[in-house]
């Protein structure tokens, strides 16, 4: 009997699946450094004048949109 503990392997996904996990490891990497952006000075000024807060919203409601397409996303490859 062999005593090797098991280990957990990557499932291996067909193209377009392996796609659709891809997607999602690069959208989520973008969204940590748009996250990492709003802990920044450049961020922190933009609330000096009504057309940087404007653009802070936009920015805010960006990634928000992109955590709910990581969790589509996640929902998507669970289901594979």
């Amino acid at each position: 009997m062999d005593s090797t503990p098991a280990t957990p392997t990557q499932p291996e996904y067909l193209p377009h699946q392996q796609r659709v996990v891809t997607e999602k490891a690069e959208l989520e990497e973008k969204l940590g450094k748009l996250r990492t952006f709003f802990n920044g000075s450049t961020y922190a000024e933009m609330a000096d004048s009504q057309s940087g807060r404007d653009e802070q919203d936009r920015l805010q409601e960006q990634a928000d949109i992109m955590d709910r397409y990581i969790s589509i996303l996640r929902d998507r490859i669970a289901a594979f």
